[in-house]
Parts: structure tokens; C-alpha cells; sequence
């Protein structure tokens, strides 16, 4: 069958009266999803042209067309059809057939390519309404004085008996172009499947510090887009060529996958300072940095009101609780400041529904990165030694934008020793308090305590034995697919050389069984220190690395 153009999947020939919507739909539908649209007006004013005739105004039009149409029996618009290469579109659509034998010509030509699409309205007066709206010229043609003029046509006239053989009709009286657009998608089978699972989500599911950071940096290669949701008040530590870098606002993989989009979701909470340092400290291309309009943005009041939690539950005082109390209790334009409301970050603004939609019309991958653990979540945690938001899966994806039934997998990473910072930031679960000796003479690693530093107040970390109860509690929350568990040289040293499952010890081995039989996962990644190279693989979810 031929083809307009190389890439070329459809052909749309859309019809419907004057001032229904064609050239609005027409242009949405190009923009959307990489299509060329051809105008049949200005294909009549070329060919006019070249009989040396101007066609100035819309009876003059008419008048062409209608001669055009009995010359050709309407084959003139595939003629027009043919002329378009289109090797960089994925859709032609043609604005706009007018009589039966204009589509069934292309048909002939091009098969099943060809969908038409007919807009009619019910309403007399709202086009003319519309027709008026748009003013004494258009585009160079000079146009009636009334609506009703351009009825007098036959062919305008009559054009939408088009319906009866359309493949699809949408009626525009009760629609906005926007909805027009996602029918005549849906419509079209261009949308997505709402089912196809593309994400996957990495959560804590203890105190936060479980080493997610690493994680998400490892994984990063295989996805396409990087989301991240949260605040500032979680530091996520990555090692990138021998350096190790704190990620509090940018997704964690960002260094290690320098081809992905990073974006940061609307429910997302951020300070500009910490995001614009952290770009020039990491050398990311800001180009790459998509942030929701509707992200939160962090006043120095926010940070001012938090003082008092930093002694109370040893809060990182970041203004990250502030400033999502304010976005609930202040929702007036003078009180809120989002992401669209703050200049400097104009040319990041991106709508993450948009991003995501384009994403997942591709069929590509997106890693979403949660912060901090399930044992901190707002609603499930260990009140009030808890942060401001929740931090389950279910939490990450609110603040992302994203439905349940996207996810693939959801990673839940979890250390062999959980730990919360000094003084009064809560029990360690339900679990028995030790000491760092405790840990460094069963493990015989002698370097933990002078490592174990929060990544974003440097507070010396409190250490538990492992919370069994809680391991169980945060599988459930999270549906948790796979375990990561990191931190296996706190079990025995000699795991650090470890480059294999079989290579661990034993005593680690049966850890790691235990594991899977509490939460019903498989224990797909398993860090044995921190740097690039020690992570056990053990995924059957790999995909190629980007």
C-alpha cells in the first residue's frame, strides 16, 4: 500500500461546517503526537495560482473548490496528499475534505490510513457566533458578512450529510477544544493504555538513610524519565566517578543516566536554592530539569517556623512541613507560592501529566524515587516522630501524578540495621536499641559509626537490631514487589567482596531468606558497600542499560 511519508500511521481527513473546530483540532492533534497538517485552503489558493487566478476571499474559495471538485471528482486532495513527504510525521492530517468524493478518493489511494473525522455542531447561532468571533480576515481571505452567507454554498450546505459515512463523529457544541482532543485521541487509538505498566517505584521502608540513593543510581540506566517527589529535607548519597554526591531535590540517577528527563512531581515540596546549588555542585544540565507548576515552593518563613520541631522531633527544619501546611491552610493567591508563581523557574515549568502521557505513548520506562521511609509516613508511622507527608508507594505516586495500575514494580529498600538520628526523633521501630560497638563487633566492620552521619543535618544516627514487624508492615503498604537490601557488610565484613549472590556468607544468606519469606518478594538487589560496583543483581526485570 503506499504511503505518504516513511513514518507516516495515519491519515486524518477531517470535515464538518465552517467555524466547528477543524483547524483548532487540527493543530492540537500535529502538536500532540508529530503531525503535519495540510491545509486544503491554501493548497486551492497555489493551485488557483497557477491558472492565474488570487482567491482573496471565501465566495472566490468556494467557487474554486467546487470547480476544482467537479474536474477531479475530489482527487485533487490525495493529489495534495501525495505532495506532502511527511517523513517526519507520524500523522497527516488534512484540514479539510468537503464532499463524499474527496475521502472515498483517498481511501482508494491509501486504504485503512484514512480515518475521517467529522465535527458537527447542532447550534446555528454558536457558529455563527464563532464565525464572527474571528474577525473580518482570516489568513488573508476576507471573509462574508454573515454566516448565513457562507451556507449559501451547495457544498457548505450540505456538508454535514459527511456524517453518515465518517468514521468518527464528535459533536463540539457541549466541548472544549481540549476535550475535543482527547476524544478524537481516544477515538483514533492514539492514547496510551491506562494499564500498560512502564513505572517503577523506589521507596524506604524503615526511618530513611536504607540507601536509596545508590539504588536509584544503579537502576537509573534503564529508564527514560527520572521522577522525584518529596522535599529537600531528604538527602539520597550517590558515588559517581569516585565522588559521592547528596541528592536532596534532583533524582538520584541523575548523573548515572545523563540522557533522562529529571522531573520533579507536583506534589513535590521545593527550595530553589538547594535545587540551583545542587545543579551547579553535580555539573546536571538544567535543560534536562522538568518541574510541575504545581510543585510547593519553600519560604524563608517556612524554614523559621520549623525551629522548634528541630529540638522536638529532631526535624531537619527544612520548612518542608510549613510549607505543606500552608499549601492546605492558606489556599489564597496571596498566601500560596507554586513552582508557576516563581520567575526563576520558568524555564523548567513542565505539567508532569503532559510529560508522562508523551512517555508513556512511547512505551518507555519511568523510575519514580520516593524520599525518606514507610516508618516516617504521616499516616503509618510512629506519630509524632513522623515527617509531613506519607511515604508509602501510594504516597509517591500521588505526589507524582501517577495511578496504580502504571506500576510495574515497586522497590522497597531496607538496611540489616535501621537507624534514626540522635536525641528525640522516636523509637527505631519496635525493635532493640544498640550501640555502634554492638554493630561493629558482630560485623567486624570498623568504620560505621564514623560514616553513619544524617545526609542533610550530619546528626549522629541512632542503630536498632532489625525490625522483623516493621519489614512486614511496610511489604504491605507498599505492595512491595522486590527488596533491595542494602548495607549487607553490617551482617559480615567480608561480604564488601562480594560480587556474587553465592559469594555471600552464610549467616548472610539466611538473612536474606528470612527476608523474603516476611515480606513474599524476592531480595532482587542486595548493596554490599557503598560504591558503584557493589550491588548484587538478582533481578529477572532487567532491561538494557541506556
Amino acid at each position: 500500500m503506499p504511503c505518504v511519508g516513511s513514518n507516516v500511521v495515519l491519515i486524518i481527513a477531517l470535515s464538518g461546517s465552517v467555524a466547528s473546530g477543524k483547524t483548532s483540532l487540527a493543530t492540537a492533534l500535529s502538536e500532540r503526537w508529530d503531525g503535519r497538517v495540510v491545509s486544503t485552503r491554501d493548497a486551492l489558493r497555489r493551485r488557483a495560482a497557477a491558472r492565474g487566478t488570487h482567491l482573496n476571499d471565501r465566495a472566490a474559495m468556494q467557487t474554486f473548490g467546487d470547480q476544482l471538485d467537479i474536474e477531479t471528482r475530489g482527487e485533487w486532495v490525495t493529489e495534495v496528499a501525495a505532495e506532502t513527504t511527511g517523513d517526519s510525521a507520524r500523522l497527516l492530517i488534512i484540514d479539510a475534505v468537503r464532499i463524499q468524493d474527496q475521502v472515498s478518493a483517498l481511501r482508494a489511494r491509501y486504504g485503512r490510513q484514512v480515518i475521517h473525522v467529522h465535527l458537527v455542531t447542532t447550534d446555528r447561532e454558536e457558529l455563527a457566533r464563532r464565525y464572527r468571533s474571528r474577525g473580518k480576515v482570516v489568513g488573508e481571505i476576507t471573509e462574508f458578512d454573515s454566516y448565513d452567507a457562507v451556507r449559501d454554498n451547495p457544498t457548505e450546505a450540505a456538508i454535514d450529510q459527511l456524517a453518515d459515512h465518517a468514521d468518527v463523529v464528535l459533536d463540539t457544541l457541549r466541548n472544549t477544544p481540549a476535550d475535543l482532543l482527547v476524544r478524537c485521541e481516544a477515538r483514533l487509538g492514539l492514547l496510551p493504555s491506562p494499564t500498560q505498566a512502564l513505572v517503577d517505584v523506589l521507596v524506604g521502608g524503615q526511618f530513611g538513610s536504607e540507601g536509596k540513593g545508590n539504588i536509584a543510581y544503579y537502576l537509573a540506566p534503564e529508564y527514560d524519565t527520572l521522577v522525584r517527589v518529596g522535599g529537600p529535607n531528604a538527602g539520597h548519597k550517590v558515588m559517581h566517578a569516585g565522588q559521592s554526591y547528596t541528592h536532596r531535590s534532583l533524582p538520584s540517577g541523575a548523573l548515572a543516566n545523563p540522557q533522562a528527563d529529571l522531573v520533579i512531581g507536583p506534589g513535590a515540596v521545593l527550595n530553589w536554592e538547594v535545587l540551583s546549588r545542587e545543579l551547579d555542585e553535580t555539573g546536571v544540565d538544567p535543560a534536562r530539569m522538568k518541574i510541575d507548576p504545581q510543585v510547593m515552593m519553600i519560604t524563608p518563613e517556612d524554614i523559621a517556623a520549623e525551629v522548634e520541631l528541630r529540638a522536638a522531633i529532631r526535624s531537619t527544619g527544612e520548612g518542608v512541613g510549613a510549607a505543606a501546611a500552608r499549601r492546605i491552610r492558606d489556599r489564597s493567591l496571596t498566601q500560596t507560592t507554586l513552582a508557576r508563581d516563581a520567575a526563576e523557574l520558568k524555564p523548567f515549568l513542565s505539567p508532569t501529566a503532559d510529560l508522562l502521557n508523551a512517555v508513556y505513548e512511547r512505551g518507555q520506562r519511568v523510575l519514580v524515587e520516593g524520599t525518606q521511609g514507610t516508618g516516617l509516613s504521616l499516616f503509618h508511622g510512629q506519630y509524632p516522630w513522623v515527617t509531613s507527608r506519607d511515604t508509602t508507594v501510594a504516597g509517591t505516586l500521588a505526589e507524582a501524578g501517577i495511578g496504580p495500575r502504571r506500576v510495574r514494580r515497586a522497590i522497597m529498600v531496607v538496611r540489616t540495621y535501621p537507624i534514626r538520628v540522635q536525641g528525640g526523633s522516636g523509637p527505631i521501630g519496635h525493635g532493640k536499641e544498640l550501640t555502634w560497638e554492638e554493630v561493629q563487633k558482630r560485623s567486624g566492620v570498623s568504620d560505621a559509626q564514623a560514616t553513619e552521619l544524617s545526609s542533610v543535618t550530619r546528626q549522629e544516627r541512632r542503630v536498632g537490631e532489625f525490625d522483623w514487624s516493621l519489614l512486614r508492615r511496610s511489604a504491605e503498604l507498599n505492595s512491595a514487589t522486590d527488596i533491595a537490601l542494602t548495607f549487607a557488610d553490617y551482617v559480615n565484613v567480608r561480604n564488601r567482596t562480594a560480587y556474587r549472590y553465592e559469594q555471600l556468607t552464610d549467616e548472610t544468606l539466611q538473612f536474606v531468606e528470612e527476608v523474603e519469606s516476611v515480606t513474599g518478594a524476592s531480595a532482587s538487589l542486595i548493596t554490599t558497600a557503598f560504591s558503584e560496583r557493589n550491588i548484587i543483581d538478582r533481578r529477572t526485570w532487567r532491561a538494557a542499560r541506556r
